[in-house]
């Protein structure tokens, strides 16, 4: 699992001192993890906003009530446990942004309710936010952070309650929809869901 810091406010930066490298987020004429303007130029956070200074860092997943300049219509991935989705898994496995999912740490034997909010690159599976990793017990930098084995997901498909929502929500959900289905004992994966 790589660690996905998009939707945090200082994510990424003019001067490169944000959470995750700046080159992750594209270069000019070419930004793809940071809001722009109609001409392509980045979006900074002013005076009034979390990170003034700072680029505004999206998600696929967005509280549309608010402006797309405004870096909390985001999921932050410091606060909020989410995953990112391949952009082939909503055809492919009918999964789509706003589903839940239960993610599962085999080296911490650590369980962690997450939200579907960010699509990344066709095939490549195994993002989660920053939040995440820590509910798992692993490293949790953009940077360097994360694992490279040992994580299951189990995405809930059609499961879908719209946005903004919180952690305990998620959870709750999760674990309605685990008890339904015969428990978080069937997946061999332990019994205990971090909340």
């Amino acid at each position: 699992m790589n660690i996905d810091g998009d939707g945090a406010p200082n994510c990424y930066s003019p001067d490169n001192k944000g959470l995750d490298y700046l080159a992750n987020a594209g270069k000019p004429g070419n930004w793809y993890g940071i809001v722009t303007d109609s001409n392509g130029n980045p979006i900074i956070q002013g005076p009034n906003d979390p990170y003034p200074g700072f680029y505004v860092s999206p998600t696929a997943l967005q509280d549309k009530s608010k402006n797309r300049t405004d870096p909390n219509r985001y999921v932050d991935s410091t606060k909020i446990r989410y995953i990112s989705i391949p952009s082939n898994a909503t055809k492919d496995f009918d999964v789509h942004l706003g589903d839940v999912a239960l993610i599962h740490c085999r080296s911490t034997n650590q369980a962690a309710a997450a939200i579907v909010a960010d699509i990344g690159p066709r095939y490549k599976y195994g993002e989660g936010s920053i939040a995440l990793a820590k509910a798992l017990g692993l490293p949790n930098s953009p940077k360097n952070g994360g694992t490279d084995h040992g994580i299951t997901m189990i995405i809930f498909k059609q499961s879908n309650k719209g946005w903004p929502r919180t952690n305990e929500d998620v959870a709750q959900q999760v674990q309605d929809l685990l008890n339904a289905t015969g428990g978080l004992d069937q997946y061999g994966l332990g019994s205990n869901l971090n909340t």
